[in-house]
């Protein structure tokens, strides 16, 4: 079977529609369509059931679901393995969201070049969707998540309990109810739907801030440079927070941003477990 079938298969799978997964894979409709049609002939048998709302599974379809999944994972990682650096034993490969590179991506790296030598590292950044996406073709052996999705054959492990305060530049004022943050201060860091959603419920006159940033460490300098208000994940301002260039605003609410640790129940389970014993280590430095 062509790798890139079973590929088109599981994006069809993941999206629920032959548009969004030609548009994710670059490829018109029409080029997903006759793949499709192509791997049900090769099976005899109707993979997806194709209406309005989309494309579902037929029966045969969702059997054939977990060995495109086992199909896909083992090319990856027998390419990996063939493309192996002289000298290395096997590789492993984490991928990491963007606020995640530092300073956890980072410092697992350096913890499995020292105590892993013989094997080769591959480390990305992108986003949640692809991550996901990712691991469960077997492309990474493991991604860091705030908040990954349940998925089919894949694990969701707890790695660290993280928590957003809301902190100011300000110190709360004296023998007065705290005050609201300020529009015009406010600095709104986006930490995900999740925080969205919650956020919009505590503070509805904070929904259009004039600073929006998508970073947290680049936000966190903007605020210490220019002053203001924001959210920020607790372990990244305890140190601020000490010397009294930050400030807890009184009554805020706190939001959980825990990261998790997401791989495939088809890993290789030494190599996972070596990747989770250096990544809890990092984490307990933090």
């Amino acid at each position: 079977m062509d790798i890139n079938l079973a590929r088109t298969f599981l994006e069809v799978v993941s999206t629920g529609s032959f548009v969004t997964a030609a548009e994710r894979l670059n490829l018109t409709q029409t080029a997903v369509s006759a793949r499709i049609r192509s791997l049900e002939e090769q099976l005899g048998r109707r993979l997806f059931i194709r209406n309005k709302a989309g494309a579902r599974l037929t029966p045969s379809g969702q059997q054939f679901r977990r060995y495109a999944t086992a199909f896909i994972q083992m090319w990856e990682r027998a390419r990996q393995q063939v493309a192996l650096p002289p000298g290395r034993a096997a590789v492993v490969s984490v991928g990491a969201e963007l606020s995640l590179w530092s300073p956890l991506l980072s410092d697992w790296l350096i913890w499995m070049h020292r105590e892993s030598p013989d094997i080769a590292l591959r480390a990305e950044v992108d986003t949640p969707q692809r991550l996901l996406d990712r691991v469960q073709d077997g492309a990474l052996d493991l991604a860091l998540l705030y908040s990954p999705e349940q998925r089919p054959e894949l694990v969701i492990e707890l790695l660290i309990e993280e928590q957003l305060v809301m902190v100011s530049t300000e110190p709360p004022p004296s023998g007065q109810p705290p005050a609201r943050p300020r529009l015009d201060d406010y600095i709104y860091v986006d930490w995900g739907a999740a925080f969205a959603a919650n956020h919009q419920v505590a503070f509805p006159e904070l929904s259009n801030p004039a600073v929006v940033v998508t970073l947290g460490p680049l936000a966190l300098t903007y605020l210490l440079t220019v002053g203001g208000t924001g959210y920020f994940r607790l372990s990244a301002v305890q140190q601020h927070l000490a010397n009294g260039r930050l400030h807890r605003v009184p009554q805020a609410p706190v939001f959980s941003h825990s990261v998790y640790l997401v791989y495939s129940t088809r890993g290789e389970g030494d190599l996972i477990d070596r990747i989770r014993e250096g990544l809890r280590a990092c984490a307990a430095k933090e």
